[in-house]
């Protein structure tokens, strides 16, 4: 093949130019025309509900799981030893103070009396002469026919007669005290436990552990509070004088109502809580100590607090979060600390001013930092479904 002449080679050059230039300009606009229909066809931002939170004055509570205890339990012991003769109660009843419960066998414990009865007689008696003694010896003094020192000596005798007449006296006194400790009678009011010794069995006195009673009426309620109920910063903060009612297990309300009357005076370091007590009057003697409940501290509203829907309310390993539609439709994370809930509201203690729009519907479709066509709806008012 014959190659083309020198001549006609700058031709054949601006050809190719041209035609290079102009598969470039197809080129770019074909790109720009598929640029256009890739932006006309995009999908908008997801479309997200939003609402306000709710502002209102709610009565806060806390919640604390706890056991009940009795105000006195009292366990029985004899004062005397001797051997145990009867029982007069039946195990596990309701049994009033004063009422006999134990016979300790009093038939030493008389005897006792009755010696010291006689001794008490014959010491009296010997009081009656010396004394009898002492008159005449002053009458024998006044005319001379007795000496000082007898006359002395009969005083003495008085005082002796009069010491042992004394003492007799105690004696009884103290056997009497014996033979009534025989009859052992609760000490208290309240429920009686089993019985630990058989009759016919030796019982030594302060020692032996006939039985217990423990109160019921009153009856306190035992708890832990967190450390931030103190300030304010975990729930309603305790005073020591909050209404607090108790639900029992298996209950679905709190429908038994008591007082709290005691706040220990310091903090558990091992566990960063406060004892607590409630007081309950248990007139029907519903409550037995060692059952146990959940303790609800109430506090009435004082100020406003701010509630969102429970559907807006994420969580983040331990931490709660809600999502917020800023000024330019951009969602951002914020994390917040929850009180209790109300209804289908809950409170939130802290992380919210309450003029944010937080997503309530659509969280799924809404991650920080991306961009959302924000809908907005009013949230429903948490006393129109009280919990």
């Amino acid at each position: 093949m014959q190659r083309p002449s020198l001549k006609f080679q700058p031709a054949f050059k601006a050809i190719g130019a041209a035609a290079l230039a102009s598969v470039s300009l197809l080129v770019l606009a074909a790109c720009g025309q598929a640029a256009a229909d890739a932006a006309a066809g995009a999908p908008p931002p997801p479309a997200v509900t939003v609402s306000k939170p709710v502002a209102e004055a709610v009565p806060e509570f806390s919640e604390h799981a706890g056991r009940f205890v009795a105000v006195k339990e009292i366990e029985v012991r004899p004062r005397i030893s001797g051997f145990l003769q009867d029982v007069h109660f039946r195990e596990g009843d309701t049994v009033e103070k004063g009422q006999l419960l134990f016979v300790i066998d009093p038939a030493p414990f008389q005897a006792e009396v009755d010696r010291s009865k006689a001794q008490l007689a014959q010491s009296e008696a010997s009081l009656t002469l010396a004394v009898g003694q002492q008159t005449r010896g002053e009458s024998l003094f006044k005319a001379g026919a007795m000496s000082a020192e007898e006359l002395d000596r009969r005083n003495e005798a008085v005082a002796s007669a009069r010491a042992t007449r004394d003492a007799a006296r105690a004696a009884l006194r103290t056997n009497q005290l014996s033979l009534s400790y025989t009859r052992v009678v609760a000490p208290i009011s309240g429920r009686i436990s089993d019985t630990t010794i058989d009759p016919g069995n030796l019982v030594e006195s302060g020692k032996s552990v006939l039985t217990r009673i423990v109160s019921l009426s009153p009856i306190q309620f035992e708890f832990a509070a967190s450390e931030g109920l103190l300030s304010g910063s975990g729930g309603p903060r305790l005073t020591g004088q909050e209404e607090v009612a108790v639900k029992l297990e298996g209950e679905d309300g709190y429908d038994h109502v008591g007082q709290l009357d005691f706040l220990d005076n310091a903090i558990d370091r091992s566990t960063g809580t406060i004892r607590g007590r409630a007081v309950f009057a248990n007139e029907n003697a519903e409550f037995v100590p060692g059952q146990y409940g959940r303790l609800r501290v109430l506090t009435p509203a004082t100020r406003n607090s701010l509630l969102v829907p429970e559907t807006a309310i994420s969580s983040d390993q331990s931490r709660k979060y809600v999502l917020v539609v800023n000024d330019k439709n951009i969602v951002e994370y914020r994390g917040v600390t929850l009180g209790q809930a109300h209804g289908e509201l809950r409170v939130v203690r802290d992380g919210l001013k309450g003029d944010e729009r937080i997503v309530v519907n659509g969280v799924q479709r809404a991650f920080p930092g991306a961009q959302v066509t924000p809908q907005t709806e009013q949230a429903a008012n948490s006393t129109s479904n009280p919990g």
